[in-house]
């Protein structure tokens, strides 16, 4: 059994930052093989994709999709023994960095398949049958896990796609519209999540089943479109009828909840790396620019109000790209609970790399709002810093909104308060083995007495509650917010200690975040105690009972009409618009053919 993580030991008050040390020398280091698959996925980049014209197109084109099956980027986690390339976690992170930066529906592309697809939940959940027959088709074929529906966002239960079983001929038969779902208009192979009806011989419930995505009765009925994202294969997939057998359900009947979050914990850092991969981008576009343009006689990063922005950017590129090291490390061992961890590193991420593309666009200004092709024709470097603005906008809503995600966190917090009693232990608690003097110590001084603040705060607020945590959401995203801020200012300060850069440049990054994290940690905690939080509640009441309606005239409503939520209503002759990837024009290799294997 693993031993409690960081994230657990923070709401107990101990700064364990002892679980976050990194050994064995530059972290950034990999293997040969990891180096070498890194660097011909960087070359395929570089010379083999047009990120404009994915962003033009909305479209992945094929020879790119086949271009990386080829190099092994559908199956870099995949064991050997089941045809992938055996590479560790931070190798896939930093996979998707790269990826990322060229186009982000590549990296959207390559994450759907491997950190929530098929292969996460087989390796995880499924038989040694199942892998041996599965898996193999992952390191080729692209999979897609269906879990939304109209009714369902971040609360699966109103689930109504059924998967009712046949004893007779040991298959189920799957009925049911699934929405978003992403990879889904390219898939061969379908994660379905579906409700088992309970019978005589047992309970049923929410399972998950392998469906192949050209079973008669798998249509793609649409293809969506978002604000950012384009390039995206995320559509709605309608089921009828569809025979699955009994060997293609992952565990056992009722089990489907729990392979999903299983699934969804080792994938949580995928959003962090893009995040991550923004940031570093970011820095050095805000670099060049402001270095470069001139206003009121001298470079804007020289002027106070840009400087701030440099800062910022730079400080919070340093620390998530901290936190997806640490914690990607980390959790390739057995030793800890790193979930907590991810979480956090989620909602952070999502939260903190919006802000850093927001300010690159501030930063740049009306060229920050240009397109990039504008600003080409124009004769001028296109930046795409509005299509990273866009494309980090859903970060904060997949996987687990930011509210919800604040609402999980707190309610396993408090869960566990109730069943059993803890009290803070400060003697166990460590301030930073890895630090033993400088800048960084003082921050970690201070991040552990907050620690101790924030359990106080946790064992207050359950005294209070009674029933139901709902009245309290507003402060308990304010305790899971400290905990998100603390998390990243550990992970940055032994990521800082374990870099070898030969100067002392990433204590002095570690040292501006840590700076500008103790004042949003301070502010949040003023905030618990001086909020408008039960004005807040009265006043969102009488908007719901149309007390305000009067302050709605006068604007016309450009929605078209219809439903706040409906199924998609199939058509007589609806077509089918599932996207076959064509092999044609790419070898025939084994994916990752030339690299050597760890």
């Amino acid at each position: 059994m693993k031993a409690a993580g960081f994230g657990d030991e923070l709401f107990l008050g101990r700064l364990r930052t002892d679980l976050l040390a990194l050994t064995g020398g530059d972290p950034r280091r990999l293997t040969t093989a990891e180096e070498d698959f890194l660097a011909r996925l960087r070359e395929f980049c570089d010379t083999r994709v047009d990120g404009p014209r994915i962003e033009r197109e909305d479209r992945i084109p094929d020879e790119v999709i086949n271009g990386l099956r080829d190099i092994g980027a559908l199956c870099i986690r995949i064991p050997r023994e089941y045809g992938g390339l055996g590479l560790s976690g931070v190798c896939y992170y930093r996979a998707l960095m790269i990826v990322t930066s060229v186009h982000s529906a590549l990296g959207e592309l390559l994450a759907a398949h491997q950190s929530i697809g098929l292969p996460q939940p087989l390796l995880l959940f499924g038989t040694e049958r199942q892998k041996r027959v599965l898996l193999p088709r992952c390191a080729h074929e692209i999979s897609a896990f269906a879990l939304t529906e109209a009714e369902i966002g971040n609360d699966p239960e109103p689930m109504s796609t059924t998967a009712v079983p046949d004893p007779e001929s040991g298959h189920y038969r799957l009925n049911g519209v699934k929405l978003w779902t992403t990879n889904g208009v390219v898939a061969d192979l379908l994660v379905v999540m579906a409700v088992v009806p309970p019978s005589e011989r047992n309970a049923g419930g929410m399972s998950v089943f392998v469906v192949e995505a050209d079973s008669p009765g798998v249509t793609v009925e649409h293809r969506s479109s978002f604000l950012g994202l384009r390039g995206l294969e995320n559509g709605v997939i309608r089921l009828r009828d569809v025979i699955v057998p009994t060997e293609h359900r992952i565990g056992e009947e009722g089990s489907g909840l729990a392979v999903a979050l299983g699934a969804q914990d080792t994938g949580r850092l995928s959003l962090p790396a893009v995040c991550a991969a923004a940031a570093k981008w970011s820095l050095k576009i805000a670099r060049e620019w402001a270095g470069t343009r001139v206003q009121w006689g001298r470079p804007i990063g020289e002027q106070e109000a840009v400087a701030g922005k440099l800062a910022f950017i730079s400080g919070t590129a340093f620390a998530l790209e901290a936190m997806v090291e640490v914690t990607g490390r980390h959790a390739e061992t057995d030793h800890v609970e790193t979930g907590l961890d991810a979480e956090l590193a989620k909602l952070f991420a999502s939260e903190k790399g919006w802000l850093v593309a927001d300010e690159l666009v501030q930063l740049r200004g009306g060229r920050g709002y240009e397109t990039a092709d504008s600003a080409a024709a124009r004769g001028e470097r296109g930046v795409p810093a509005e299509q990273r603005l866009r494309d980090l906008r859903v970060g904060r809503i997949f996987d687990g909104s930011s509210e919800a995600l604040r609402t999980f966190i707190s309610s396993a917090v408090l869960d566990r308060r109730g069943s059993a009693p803890t009290t803070g232990d400060s003697g166990g608690r460590r301030a930073a083995p890895a630090v033993e003097d400088g800048p960084l110590r003082a921050h970690l001084n201070f991040a552990d007495e907050a620690a101790h603040r924030l359990f106080q705060l946790v064992e207050d607020i359950t005294a209070r509650i009674d029933t139901s945590a709902e009245p309290h959401q507003r402060d308990l995203g304010r305790i899971v917010d400290i905990a998100a801020e603390l998390y990243a200012m550990s992970a940055s300060c032994a990521y800082a200690a374990a870099l070898d850069t030969g100067d002392d440049t990433p204590i002095q990054l570690a040292d501006a975040f840590c700076a500008q994290a103790t004042h949003r940690i301070t502010g949040l905690f003023e905030e618990l105690a001086d909020n408008t939080d039960s004005h807040d509640r009265l006043i969102a009441r009488r908007v719901l009972d149309s007390h305000y309606t009067w302050l709605e005239d006068g604007v016309p409503d450009p929605s078209t009409e219809g439903p706040w939520i409906s199924e998609p209503v199939p058509g007589m002759d609806e077509p089918d618009l599932r996207r076959t990837v064509r092999h044609g024009g790419h070898t025939d290799s084994t994916p990752g053919e030339g690299v050597p294997h760890a």
